[in-house]
């Protein structure tokens, strides 16, 4: 049996595949797994209470539940779902945004595939453009999207030490350069894998030096504000004509429904919902469901601010905590957690690449997920890269400093050989 091309482009080794087959594998229960590696939300009991109700609501509903499942909605998404989003981030940020601002799609992951295509590879003209990371690492889906060659590009960060065993990534704007063959830059915010979270003067920057060469600046807020929020440190949520800002219900708790939001355009809503309409015909509804009495009251921000945000900051400082016992004594940095749901370690001069850690820590059943993943577009092979590792502490308490505790023991076993 022979495959196309466009098929060698998503069975190669992507890290994204890797790292789903390791998710799926570990949270179905077929492994006994620590699972440090994944980005699964946590399950927040006073969340997962509103959606049981909001699910029970909807049972008692014949006409609503059978519209839900047996009913196809817009390509563009469920109408009334997109207005209140509208008048949520028209009310509470101020921003010149209407339903014709929003289109959904199948996951965030979905939308990112649309717009980096839509603005990179082949065009009609014969030219060839690339989307810009003005910094990495940067997010690992990212990386196996594209359906040309070369579709990345990448900019090395500035590192600032902090103290003895914290550093963080700043976008290092004297080395930055935006070529005629940039289509589009793409950030995330805050970002997967470190939980950096670029500040608004970088924020502000980027976007003048987007608009300089008349291209979109893409905020990939899947973690972001105004929901879910899981951000602990000063910012401010930002929007403009020429920002396409991407969010998601995942995080929220609602990774199973799939929900993407992409905030953008007319030119470029009108794009997204035609893509929809070819590849999926109509987007999932049962997300939008669960939370549109969340959005319309306005509850959703302070959901996010008062339950979803503290859950994730008092988990990474107690996981700071642990990797700071465990560690005692090993060349370690973290960097500074700001928001999302991972911690980002770098082991400086580490004996073994990240990827050989990967490999012993999976056979001691904890699975983390290798740094090399999280450079996309970046040309030269940077030693860092091969340095650093991404965990997540979004598990339970006990597994993840029993992950921890082994991560540990395996390092000491390989700075000893």
């Amino acid at each position: 049996m022979q495959f196309s091309s466009f098929t060698s482009r998503f069975t190669s080794d992507a890290g994204i595949v890797q790292l789903m087959d390791d998710l799926g594998t570990a949270m179905a229960g077929q492994l006994d797994t620590l699972m440090l590696g994944g980005g699964n939300p946590g399950h927040i009991p006073a969340v997962q209470q509103f959606l049981r109700d909001r699910l029970q609501r909807i049972l008692e509903k014949p006409a609503e539940f059978a519209h839900i499942i047996g009913d196809y909605d817009s390509p563009r998404g469920e109408p009334a779902f997109i207005n209140a989003l509208a008048k949520l981030f028209r009310d509470e940020l101020q921003w010149d945004v209407g339903p014709e601002n929003i289109v959904l799609t199948a996951g965030s992951q979905a939308g990112f595939f649309y717009l980096f295509n839509m603005f990179a590879g082949e065009f009609a003209d014969g030219k060839k453009r690339q989307v810009l990371f003005p910094m990495t690492p940067e997010y690992i889906g990212y990386a196996d999207v594209g359906l040309s060659d070369n579709l990345f590009t990448a900019n090395r960060p500035e590192i600032d030490k902090l103290d003895e065993h914290i550093f963080k990534y700043r976008v290092d704007f004297h080395s930055l350069e935006v070529s005629p063959e940039i289509g589009a830059m793409c950030v995330s915010r805050p970002t997967n894998p470190t939980g950096n979270m670029l500040t608004d003067e970088e924020i502000q920057h980027l976007h003048a030096i987007a608009g300089k060469h008349d291209i979109p600046l893409i905020i990939d807020s899947a973690y972001g504000m105004p929901f879910p929020d899981i951000v602990f440190t000063k910012a401010t949520p930002f929007w403009a004509d020429d920002i396409i800002l991407c969010m998601s219900l995942s995080k929220l708790g609602l990774p199973g429904t799939r929900t993407g939001i992409i905030i953008a355009t007319e030119e470029v809503v009108e794009a997204i919902t035609q893509i929809n309409a070819v590849l999926n015909l109509a987007l999932g509804s049962f997300g939008p469901a669960l939370v549109q009495e969340l959005v319309e009251s306005g509850e959703i921000t302070r959901l996010s601010r008062n339950i979803i945000k503290p859950f994730y900051q008092d988990k990474a400082r107690h996981t700071v905590k642990l990797l700071e016992q465990y560690l005692q004594g090993m060349d370690y940095l973290i960097h500074k957690p700001e928001g999302a749901i991972f911690l980002w370690l770098w082991f400086p001069n580490l004996p073994v690449t990240s990827q050989e850690l990967y490999q012993r820590l999976k056979r001691r059943g904890v699975l983390v997920i290798s740094g090399h993943h999280f450079f996309p577009g970046l040309q030269e092979d940077w030693q860092h890269r091969h340095e650093c590792i991404r965990l997540t502490y979004s598990m339970q308490p006990d597994i993840v400093e029993k992950g921890i505790a082994l991560i540990a023991d395996e390092l000491k076993m390989i700075y000893s050989e």
